[in-house]
């Protein structure tokens, strides 16, 4: 079973940095969609930046100038660095792979257990 497996969390002071990692288990990783979301406690999940397999990004308002998404399909790894962390931006991070369909298979979506960030002021 394919998984994804997040890694890089913890606690930083306000307009510090920090690095995930999201390690994916399977074949398919190059061809994902990579996403990564955030769960604020009382909150939403909600999406913080998307990577597609040709390496174009999205970023949420909240995280556009500040995170940059990247991927190395070498290592079927996808990487959030955020930089200047706000309080705001603690929550729990997940990482998403879309569903796919490659060669009339399809691939179904995943998620992460989510890693913890946790931003003092």
């Amino acid at each position: 079973q394919v998984q994804l497996v997040e890694s890089g969390g913890g606690l930083v002071q306000a307009g510090g940095s920090l690095r995930l990692s999201c390690a994916h288990s399977g074949s398919t990783f190059s061809e994902r969609r990579m996403s990564w979301y955030r769960q604020a406690p009382g909150k939403q999940r909600e999406l913080v930046a998307h990577i597609t397999s040709t390496g174009s990004t999205t970023y949420a308002d909240s995280s556009e100038g500040r995170f940059t998404i990247s991927r190395d399909n070498a290592k079927n790894t996808v990487y959030l660095q955020m930089n200047s962390l706000k309080p705001e931006d603690t929550a729990v991070y997940y990482c998403n792979a879309n569903s796919v369909i490659i060669r009339g298979v399809r691939y179904a979506e995943i998620w992460g257990r989510g890693t913890l960030v946790t931003v003092s002021s």
